[in-house]
């Protein structure tokens, strides 16, 4: 049962309440090359992003807002620290969120300054807290960086600017140590009904960062917890929407697009089912708007069976393969034209 919190509108996209979780990523092109970054937009915008957020490290790059989004379709948001000044400039150019730590923007004031910015225009904040920049006196409280000291300052950050009388709130508290992500969420969830942007920081590269994405958000959104994601890789942001979405559908929580399986291989396997796999699985991207089930087996222990339970497989043998559709066998092919084949029918379906 997904927690109940409050909905907060950012831009085009409502999370929170029983909205679907929406996926977001972040782009790594220089934010003032409009026509590198919406290009990157653009591409994660057809892997499935949902809302996108760019670095705001330079006045030119809050300018550059402007021009974004008139060539982009999904919301972005501006990622500020430090400067206020940039924070109101992006709000002004359009940005549809902010992402700020009170506790490095400043005085209460500048922070009032920013809030107020953000109310006139509807812009929603998030408010953010990392691990890696916990404040001392939460650090001396605890005995070190702890999920209770991440919680407490994000909901002190949270409470601060409601006082300033702002409420479309998101807060996001993250940390590269998975079981303190999963356990400061467990704290959080029952403390404020707050809609939470859920990660695991500077999780690494696209292997290691998978893995430990998959297992911390797998913890915290199977129990309710979480109302927007970001998949955090060393790597092309298009993998951290891939990842995402495989993330949410394996937990159930996002329909569509085309599921593959295929077997690990072993001595059986007279094909070359790590390249086809691979292929197979780059092909699929193409057909997200399709909510199937494809095949890829290596032998024929297993392989027809298995292939018979999805919507449609592949079933290899020596150097040739069985193309199985709904459960029977429609054609037998060699090797190098399974590929072409099975694309063909997921066409037609």
């Amino acid at each position: 049962m997904r927690r109940n919190t409050r909905e907060v509108k950012i831009g085009s996209v409502v999370i929170g309440g029983e909205r679907p979780i929406a996926i977001q990523s972040m782009t790594n092109t220089k934010t003032e090359d409009v026509e590198a970054t919406v290009a990157q937009i653009s591409e994660l915008e057809k892997a499935g992003c949902d809302i996108i957020r760019s670095a705001v490290p330079t006045m030119e790059a809050a300018k550059a807002f402007r021009d974004i989004k008139a060539g982009i379709h999904i919301p972005i948001v501006a990622d500020i620290h430090f400067d206020y000044k940039l924070a109101i400039a992006a709000v002004e150019n359009g940005a549809d969120k902010i992402r700020i730590n009170p506790g490095n923007i400043g005085s209460r004031e500048r922070v009032q300054a920013v809030v107020d910015c953000c109310k006139e225009h509807h812009v929603p904040i998030r408010v953010g807290v990392n691990s890696g920049s916990l404040e001392k006196n939460l650090i001396e409280k605890y005995g070190g960086v702890t999920a209770e000291g991440l919680v407490e300052s994000a909901l002190d950050k949270a409470e601060l600017i409601e006082s300033m009388g702002h409420h479309d709130l998101v807060i996001s508290i993250k940390s590269s140590d998975v079981m303190m992500a999963v356990k400061a969420h467990e704290l959080i969830a029952d403390k404020t009904d707050i809609p939470l942007h859920v990660g695991i920081t500077e999780a690494g590269t696209v292997l290691s960062g998978s893995v430990k994405s998959a297992l911390g958000l797998g913890l915290i959104l199977n129990q309710g917890i979480g109302d927007t994601i970001r998949v955090s890789l060393t790597g092309e942001p298009v993998k951290e929407v891939r990842v995402a979405k495989q993330i949410l559908r394996s937990l159930g929580l996002r329909k569509g697009g085309i599921e593959v399986v295929s077997c690990p291989t072993c001595g059986r396997t007279q094909i070359d089912l790590i390249g086809l796999a691979e292929k197979v699985e780059q092909m699929v991207q193409a057909y997200d708007d399709k909510d199937i089930k494809v095949a890829v087996m290596g032998c024929v222990v297993n392989g027809p069976g298995e292939a018979k339970e999805a919507d449609i497989g592949i079933a290899g043998g020596i150097g040739e393969g069985l193309l199985i559709k709904k459960g029977e066998v429609i054609k037998k092919l060699p090797e190098d034209q399974l590929l072409d084949a099975l694309e063909a029918e997921i066409r037609k379906m």
